[in-house]
């Protein structure tokens, strides 16, 4: 099987419906001799923000000369970006190895595993065969039934900020979701938690303590002294001084502050990582397409934002770093997408929208979205060809505007990729 044709087995997955649970997980990997068995996890979920604090986690343990397995979703320019070790993507052809090893092992069961089951199985592979000191391992939706939670153990549970999103499959309310992100908590295990209410708090308190869990929060009273621009950040935290960050927006920082935490704990088992390690590890951490400023004239920022939490943390960032601009969105949206909601927290600085289709068969289509948002009494601009979409946004701009695309990661490859980034 070459990679094309690995690529295609994988795509077919998503034909086939699929009961929700672990156990198909379970028969595939023991049928592949449960590598995962042999790692050593940090377990990350949430709603917004796992990938970053991933990133944050995985470049402090690379500093402290650690072989380090990242497994994150989804992927901007290249599927391989999924599966990395020390930073370095799993090659073309370790993805065809490992998905005919999977394809010959799946006809022995009688049900097909789900895409991104594979997709876990491949990682695990990969992870264990090249013998990683420890593998920073992103969920992909919820927790609780995620293909990821069939590993046994892990050194410490993260949770990242919680909101609504993925409501279809994780349930209606904050407290339903809280419970699902809960179900990656081990027994006797380590939980390290972003800043949250007292209502998300006291649920996670209450698994940790039904597990004998060790809870360790983010406490931002421990946060001082924070400067940023759009060159970067700088803060202290606790007992650490002149902490600088690349990434922009407070919830970089908080983000940060996890990671920090989540060292914390590692340390207290034994890992010898140091305060230089931390440092280092964070200030060179970068990650696409999160408040990224694409170009600086005219302003083109780039934001994954597609849930209305992640919505309201790009207005909130707008205002703070260009508080006099209004903006040209550039915006793209899934249909399962709260993306009348999107238009209703942006309009307030919006002076247009451009719509564009993503590449999903899930899109809602840019011309319905142009209507959508002409109902609304707003102005906009449908496009079919992102390239055009953003040519037009850089001739209208002016120095009142910035320019600002959002709404669906699967439009930041393109949008990257023209300002010739990848």
């Amino acid at each position: 099987m070459n990679y094309e044709e690995a690529m295609e087995y994988l795509n077919e997955s998503y034909k086939f419906s699929k009961k929700s649970g672990l156990d198909r997980m379970i028969f595939l990997m023991d049928f592949l001799g449960n590598p995962q068995d042999k790692l050593k996890f940090i377990h990350v979920t949430g709603t917004n923000g796992k990938g970053s604090t991933c990133s944050y986690i995985s470049n402090i343990l690379k500093n402290c000369g650690l072989k380090v397995g990242i497994f994150t979703s989804p992927y901007i320019h290249r599927f391989s970006e999924r599966i990395k070790i020390n930073n370095l993507e799993i090659s073309n052809e370790e993805i065809s190895n490992y998905i005919s090893e999977i394809e010959q092992k799946t006809k022995e069961l009688n049900d097909i595993p789900t895409y991104f089951e594979i997709l876990t199985a491949m990682a695990f592979l990969h992870f264990s065969r090249n013998n990683c000191d420890i593998v920073v391992l992103e969920v992909g939706i919820g927790g609780l039934l995620d293909s990821t939670n069939i590993i046994k153990d892990s050194e410490v549970s993260v949770i990242t900020n919680i909101g609504l999103d993925h409501k279809e499959i994780l349930g209606d309310t904050i407290e339903e979701i809280t419970k699902q992100k809960a179900g990656i908590i081990k027994q006797n295990g380590n939980v390290v938690l972003y800043p949250c209410d007292n209502y998300i708090s006291s649920i996670i308190n209450e698994v940790c303590l039904q597990k004998n869990a060790n809870l360790y929060k983010v406490n931002l009273k421990n946060l001082e002294n924070v400067r940023s621009s759009i060159y970067g950040q700088e803060f202290n935290y606790k007992d650490i001084n002149n902490i600088k960050i690349g990434l922009l927006g407070d919830y970089q920082i908080y983000n940060a502050l996890v990671a920090i935490e989540t060292i914390n704990v590692l340390i207290k088992k034994g890992y010898k990582i140091t305060l230089e390690n931390i440092k280092n590890g964070l200030i060179n951490t970068r990650w696409p397409a999160r408040f990224e400023i694409l170009n600086k004239s005219p302003v083109f920022i780039l934001d994954g934002a597609h849930n209305g939490q992640g919505v309201k943390s790009l207005v909130y960032n707008l205002k703070r770093y260009f508080n006099n601009k209004t903006v040209i969105f550039i915006v793209g949206a899934l249909k399962n997408k709260d993306y009348k909601n999107f238009i209703d927290i942006t309009k307030e600085i919006a002076s247009i929208y451009l719509t564009i289709t993503p590449k999903s068969y899930k899109a809602i289509d840019s011309k319905t979205l142009e209507q959508v948002i002409k109902n609304k009494g707003l102005n906009s601009k449908s496009f079919y060809n992102i390239n055009d979409a953003i040519i037009y946004a850089l001739n209208i701009c002016n120095y009142e505007n910035i320019i600002c695309a959002f709404g669906s990661l699967y439009l930041a490859g393109d949008i990257r990729s023209f300002f010739n980034l990848k």
